[in-house]
């Protein structure tokens, strides 16, 4: 059998592995259930995609966003591995050419959604299916305790149940102790067996700055930053505003969130990794997957609401080991704005049940009923139909997930696609004798080649054009079709779906834990906290106080935060760090005179002031000296 080492070297190329991953693949190669805890960046996957084509079986992978397993399975084929995905907007008779290469096949790794858990088709394969291991990417999501919660992830017990000896490899970028403990009790560890990176990045410098103009300020920075950056906002609209700010100041710019077209998300993140100075303007939308290693910064113009979320996006920037810089602007009125914005996450019960009791409603579901309905779900038209806000039901619908009354899967973009189960002489035998669907199938036919051997992208309004017929009597035929077993039809489905798990519950009878929902917003208020110490602490160290926070004691200050930087301003001559930053301006003075503002966007443009200052002290110390245009140059 290969080596871990041969196996990344012929389907990766690479000679070694990162730190910690040979050690994780080596554990789990052992059998033993192990937790990884690696910062994003840190190689999750290689963890369990390298074992898996060293063990019999199939590896199961638990995924929280369909478009990062889709990537994945992408990158996996490309590299000819056998991976396949299962979503909920596959067509059943996908579903079970999936299962059954599984099962029968050669599939090597297999990503479905934690909701894909509850079908009682998979369950059934599942049963019988030979498992190399399970893999939960983002475990945080199985703690209720963790910032990203996700009830379905409780579904994942159901394999430990009928494959008790298969290792499990749980990974995540953002899980502090109380989590981690959380994650290993949740997933039935047999014992503890965790593998931390530190949460440290030495070339990442972490700043938080207050300016009343946070705009023009975003504007010097990224005049000044030469590279990719990312700009975090909380919402949509902000996002179009910034992006055209920026372009009429000729700074490049995109704007990026979830209410755009899958087309139109993709067009963009592609265009912007290829590029080297393009800006992306996004939501949080935007990040998860991405794999650019130079981007030189990421920006956050809105305070986010837990570290565990400011550390995962900050740590997009300088995976390529160069200096890199991951900068929050904020305002003093930006703090308010958070402390308000955790309150709204927890609305009151009585406000929760009374949305619940308008969505029902609106669905005209009777009480009792409605058990795995599944409905387009505008939430625009819900919230004008019995005047709610949209933050509210955005945040009582959170929260009745929570509890397993309704799940809002992801909206997922997609093509219409058709195949033929039946023979080629079966459908023509059927074009024949059915004069009312012949014409069509045979301009399918003609279009799309394909039909026979798989799924095969389609137009319906291509079809319809060429039939001279309307869009709307094409997916009413091909549904038909479906339902007759001569074509499987997958329709595109691309609006937001909500699904009721249970039946309608009557509003005084809906109960949600009152102890749990105090613990969830004492929680989610002390993650705020922490967030706002970060942000307000103007002594400590960011990559201290970042490490402290998921647990680990980082004894070296980072040297290149705003903190450290102001502190290097205020020390004696004989402190290492000034005399670094001395050195590092001497440096640069050597090989060509530069200005103030010059210097400042070589070494460190956010803190302008502090290289003045060590600047004036060499002036002083005649080691400097001024030209005419400004510039500083050594003494002769």
């Amino acid at each position: 059998m290969p080596s871990p080492k041969e196996i990344l070297k012929q389907y990766w190329g690479y000679d070694s592995f990162r730190p910690l991953q040979e050690d994780i693949i080596q554990s789990v190669l052992s059998g033993k259930d192990t937790l990884a805890l690696l910062p994003t960046g840190g190689g999750k996957s290689i963890c369990f995609q390298v074992p898996a084509l060293m063990k019999e079986g199939v590896c199961l992978v638990v995924s929280p966003l369909v478009a990062l397993m889709k990537d994945q399975v992408n990158q996996l084929t490309h590299r000819h591995i056998k991976a396949a995905y299962l979503t909920s907007d596959m067509h059943h008779t996908q579903i079970e050419q999936v299962l059954n290469q599984c099962q029968y096949g050669d599939t090597k790794i297999l990503y479905i959604s934690p909701e894909r858990l509850k079908s009682r088709t998979f369950v059934d394969h599942l049963r019988n299916m030979k498992l190399s291991m399970l893999a939960v990417d983002e475990a945080h999501c199985i703690s209720q305790w963790g910032y990203d919660f996700r009830p379905s992830y409780l579904e994942i017990d159901i394999v430990r149940e009928f494959h008790p000896q298969v290792p499990i490899i749980a990974l995540t970028a953002t899980a502090t102790p109380e989590v981690v403990e959380d994650i290993c009790g949740c997933l039935r560890f047999r014992e503890k067996n965790i593998f931390r990176q530190s949460f440290f990045r030495k070339n990442l410098a972490y700043m938080a700055i207050r300016d009343e103009d946070k705009r023009s300020r975003l504007i010097h920075i990224l005049k000044t930053v030469n590279g990719s950056a990312i700009i975090y906002v909380r919402n949509r609209r902000r996002t179009q505003e910034i992006a055209q700010l920026l372009n009429n100041n000729g700074i490049p710019a995109e704007a990026y969130h979830a209410g755009m077209s899958q087309k139109e998300r993709d067009t963009k993140q592609a265009v912007w990794t290829k590029s080297n100075r393009c800006i992306m303007v996004a939501t949080n939308a935007f990040g998860m997957g991405i794999d650019k290693p130079d981007v030189r910064l990421v920006i956050h113009l809105d305070i986010p609401a837990f570290p565990e979320a400011y550390f995962q996006e900050a740590g997009r920037a300088g995976r390529d080991g160069q200096k890199a810089y991951a900068i929050l602007l904020y305002e003093e009125s930006d703090r308010q704005r958070l402390v308000e914005h955790v309150e709204q996450q927890f609305p009151p019960l009585n406000q929760i049940r009374n949305v619940y009791k308008a969505i029902c409603n609106y669905y005209q579901i009777p009480v009792g009923s409605g058990a795995n309905q599944r409905y387009d779900f505008d939430m625009e038209r819900l919230c004008d139909s019995y005047q709610l806000s949209p933050l509210l039901v955005f945040n009582a619908t959170r929260f009745l997930e929570r509890e397993g009354l309704i799940e809002l899967p992801q909206r997922n973009e997609t093509h219409s696609e058709v195949y033929a189960p039946i023979s080629k002489e079966e459908l023509y035998r059927f074009q024949v004798e059915s004069s009312r669907y012949g014409d069509m199938i045979t301009t399918m036919l003609r279009l799309y080649g394909g039909i026979f051997t798989d799924f095969t992208t389609i137009s319906e309004n291509e079809i319809a054009r060429r039939c001279q017929t309307t869009a709307a009597k094409v997916e009413d035929a091909l549904s038909k079709l479906d339902k007759q077993g001569i074509l499987s039809y997958k329709k595109k489905a691309n609006k937001p779906q909500i699904i009721f798990l249970q039946p309608r519950i009557d509003t005084n009878s809906l109960y949600i834990s009152q102890q749990n929902y105090a613990q969830l917003k004492e929680t989610a208020i002390k993650r705020r906290d922490q967030m706002l110490a970060f942000v307000n602490d103007t002594t400590t160290c960011r990559s201290q106080l970042l490490c402290a926070y998921f647990g680990e004691r980082l004894e070296e200050k980072c040297h290149i935060c705003d903190v450290c930087l102001t502190h290097n301003g205020n020390t004696s001559k004989t402190s290492p760090k000034k005399s670094s930053l001395r050195e590092r301006i001497i440096e640069e003075l050597k090989k060509q005179p530069l200005t103030i503002k010059e210097l400042s966007g070589i070494i460190d443009p956010m803190k302008q002031d502090d290289i003045a200052t060590c600047i004036q002290e060499l002036l002083d110390d005649g080691l400097l000296q001024v030209d005419s245009a400004f510039r500083l140059s050594l003494s002769e």
